[in-house]
């Protein structure tokens, strides 16, 4: 159930940024979520999108340092501290949590996690009863009915 992500780095200038996203839209690639940070030198956007292996090939083409991440998702409900309470799991499990990010859609909270033992920390997370959600369900999740 991993979901590719892509990994994106961008130079700290004016209009990098703009290139990038502009590809997606001439691809009419649709990016479902997206997360950004930076450093002194570049920054590194990590987007979840319709179709990650196309969007990787064209960014790719366009030369744009791209790479592709294996993430999962854990679906989220309403009751305040899941995500506190799945860093505490992966803690207790001796997993480290690499980065993660959260979004909704369509109503459903979703967490995206990169973990430094990414197949032990599904399970740690699954046996506590979280549903981890499949790229195919994001996929659908945002598709418009």
């Amino acid at each position: 159930m991993n979901i590719n992500q892509l990994s994106i780095f961008l130079e700290n200038r004016a209009g990098t940024l703009t290139k990038v996203l502009d590809l997606f839209k001439e691809a009419h690639l649709h990016i479902i979520a997206s997360s950004i940070a930076d450093t002194a030198q570049y920054g590194l956007l990590r987007i979840i999108c319709s179709e990650p292996h196309r969007a990787y090939k064209e960014l790719e083409r366009n030369g744009v340092a791209v790479a592709l991440s294996d993430v999962f998702a854990v679906e989220l409900d309403e009751r305040p501290g899941q995500i506190a309470e799945a860093a505490r799991l992966l803690s207790e499990a001796e997993i480290g949590i690499v980065y993660m990010y959260s979004f909704f859609l369509h109503g459903k909270g979703l967490l995206i996690i990169r973990a430094d033992k990414t197949e032990e920390a599904r399970e740690v997370l699954l046996r506590s009863g979280l549903h981890c959600v499949s790229e195919k369900e994001i996929v659908d999740l945002w598709r418009p009915a």
